[in-house]
This record gives C-alpha cells, sequence and structure tokens, in this order.
C-alpha cells in the first residue's frame, strides 16, 4: 500500500451553527465520506487531522468547545490515526510526515476544509516534500472572503485554489473521477 487519505479538519465549527461556517460544508463531507467510504473497502490508511486553535483570541476551534470535533458523517472509526494540529500545514507539529514514511506511503488523496487555507498549505507543502497529491475538489469547502471593498463568493475562492493547485502541486479530480 502506498496511497492513503487525509481528511482535513471537517469540524463542526465549519458547518451551520458553529463558529465559522463556509459554503456548501455539508455537500463538501458527504462527497468526502464517499471517498472515505472507498479508502475503507479498499483497506487504504486514513488519517484524520483536526486544527486546535493556540491563540487565546481564537474566532474557532477554541480548545474545549464543541466546535473542535470532528464531524460526524467522516468520524474516525476502530484504529484509524487521528492527529491534532495547530498550524494551516498538517506537516507542521504533528508527525505526519514520518507516520507516513514509516507506512510508505508516497501518494496521497487529501479531503477537507478550507480550501484556501489548510487544503493549499498541506498540498502545496505535500508536493514540495515529493509526495504525490490528489485533491478532491467537491470534498473541500471555502468561505466567503474579502479584500478591499471586494467580497469574493466561497465557491469563487474554491474554484481558484483548485485552479491554482491543480497541475502545479497536484491533480484535482472530483470525488466521481477519482479512481479507487
Amino acid at each position: 500500500m502506498t496511497r492513503a487519505l487525509l481528511i482535513v479538519d471537517i469540524q463542526l465549527d465549519y458547518f451551520d451553527g458553529g463558529a465559522f461556517p463556509l459554503v456548501e460544508p455539508d455537500a463538501a463531507a458527504a462527497a468526502a465520506r464517499t471517498v472515505l467510504d472507498d479508502f475503507r473497502a479498499s483497506g487504504e490508511l486514513v488519517v484524520h487531522i483536526f486544527h486546535v486553535s493556540t491563540e487565546s483570541d481564537a474566532p474557532f476551534f477554541v480548545p474545549g468547545t464543541p466546535g473542535i470535533g470532528i464531524h460526524p458523517l467522516v468520524a474516525p472509526v476502530g484504529d484509524e490515526i487521528v492527529l491534532e494540529k495547530h498550524e494551516p500545514n498538517s506537516f507542521i507539529g504533528t508527525g505526519l510526515q514520518q507516520l507516513l514514511a514509516d507506512e510508505g506511503i508516497t501518494e496521497f488523496v487529501v479531503v477537507g476544509m478550507m480550501s484556501s487555507m489548510c487544503i493549499d498549505s498541506t498540498t502545496r507543502a505535500a508536493s514540495e516534500l515529493g509526495f504525490e497529491v490528489t485533491v478532491v475538489s467537491d470534498a473541500c469547502a471555502a468561505p466567503d472572503l474579502s479584500f478591499g471593498d471586494a467580497v469574493i463568493p466561497g465557491a469563487t475562492v474554491h474554484a481558484s485554489f483548485m485552479a491554482a493547485l491543480d497541475g502545479s502541486f497536484a491533480t484535482v479530480l472530483t470525488s466521481a473521477e477519482l479512481e479507487y
């Protein structure tokens, strides 16, 4: 086995009622679940990563709050690996790189949130570390953003980041296009 699934930050704060809801997180989580089910069925390695803020004034992912919880749709089962992180890049301070090396992983599939932050950061780092990366676009979500006087809709933010990653740092596919 040389491939793994990384599920990054599909956490409750990103959903309705959470501290920082994204655009269409439910659809992304459902697509991530489809990918997760296929990885579980094939026996390939699954790694769950969740973010806990270390900032005292953090607006979301505050330690001890329900918002840091992994969404039930993609919750870990059995002996699936769970790593806590404190930075957008899933490799910083988590032991992820060593874990993947120990497991002989050279390729991985990424699903999760936010397209414009942790998915982007983790994917670029992985590519620079020599991993072959596939990002499942419909299994990721982004927020609406603003820059100056402009408001950028979450769907546009997401598409922009997928376009920037595709071909340069990863292969970007939909869950229907991913081969198992």
